[in-house]
């Protein structure tokens, strides 16, 4: 008993040392447009989102496809497979179906303030997220007494620093706890302002196309931290 205690033992050790060891290094996922690019950063404690995500962009899903959806002072959406081909007034947002959905993942300590990725979804009653389309909230500046009306709505008990992002950066609020947000752009969320402007059709869909491409790499936690200053 003890020989198998102390196997067990060691097994644990192992595991937790290459877990901290892994955890040394994250994700770094670069997104491009004819307008600029920005660099995102996905949630651990979103795992089924984040590796799902890192799955498709390192498949080359995402390159060619459209932001078909775009609303100033709210949000930017993206990932539809059937924009690749699109036609000019092609109505999109119905593509990806037929992939299985994520499972509902929000943490509430990851709301939708200005920049945040989320999930984009349908009405199903389990709030599972597509499995490829997803959009970069830009939202409006809010203030205290606005969070907390939105508050009140959707059940969340926001700290001091969210009340605060919602204020500076902005944000969309009465998303949260509806859907999963599993990331955020780290820089040049200014790309989101450049966007969500373009001129569109009754739609909502750009008049003229814009296409993403993505690539995903391994970084230093730390690296990522002092070129970004983006805080884990």
């Amino acid at each position: 008993m003890k020989k198998h205690f102390f196997v067990c033992t060691l097994l644990l050790l192992s595991t937790i040392s290459f877990a901290q060891k892994k955890s040394k290094k994250d994700y770094l996922v670069t997104l491009k447009t004819k307008y600029g690019s920005t660099h995102l950063v996905l949630y651990d404690n979103t795992p089924l989102h984040k590796a799902n995500f890192i799955k498709l962009v390192q498949k080359k899903f995402y390159d060619s496809l459209l932001f078909h959806r775009i609303i100033d002072g709210f949000m930017i959406q993206g990932g539809d497979p059937e924009s690749k081909s699109a036609q000019p007034n092609q109505r999109l947002g119905g593509g990806g179906g037929n992939l299985e959905r994520i499972p509902y993942e929000f943490k509430t300590n990851h709301v939708h303030k200005k920049g945040a990725l989320a999930a984009a979804r349908d009405n199903n009653p389990e709030k599972k997220s597509s499995a490829c389309q997803f959009y970069f909230v830009q939202g409006k500046k809010m203030t205290d007494d606005e969070v907390t009306l939105v508050a009140q709505s959707n059940g969340m008990d926001y700290t001091t620093q969210q009340r605060a992002e919602y204020m500076i950066l902005g944000g969309t609020p009465r998303l949260d706890n509806s859907y999963t947000v599993f990331g955020e752009a780290i820089d040049n969320l200014d790309l989101i302002d450049r966007i969500a402007k373009q001129p569109k059709d009754s739609a909502d869909r750009p008049k003229e196309d814009i296409k993403m491409s993505m690539t995903v790499k391994k970084m230093r936690k730390k690296k990522i931290a002092k070129k970004f200053g983006y805080k884990y």
